[in-house]
Parts: C-alpha cells; structure tokens; sequence
C-alpha cells in the first residue's frame, strides 16, 4: 500500500494539533483510537478525533 492512508487520527491539546497518524486499515486506526484515548482521556483540553477521508 501507498499513500498517508484513509484513517488520520489526529490529538490536539488546547486546542493544537499534538500528533497524528495516517492508517489503511480501519481495524488498526480504531485500535490506535481507543488506546489514545485511555492515554490521554485525563489530561484536560486533550482532544482525539479519528477521521474516515473517503466517507468524510
């Protein structure tokens, strides 16, 4: 495979972005999502958004 991928999982932090990731397989990104999410869930105006670029 080719290409940054369809998932962008995309952390921001007040606001900024913090880091993202580029995946081609949904399963992958979703469990990148979750894990994300446990690692930052407490820390305030931490934000992660996963994002599908072909269904939009």
């Amino acid at each position: 495979m080719t290409g940054a991928g369809r998932y962008h999982l995309l952390l921001e932090s007040g606001g900024r972005p913090v880091q993202h990731g580029w995946w081609h397989r949904e399963e992958v990104a979703q469990d990148k999502f979750r894990r994300c999410v446990g690692e930052y869930r407490s820390r305030p105006g931490a934000r992660v958004s996963l994002f599908d670029e072909e269904a939009g």
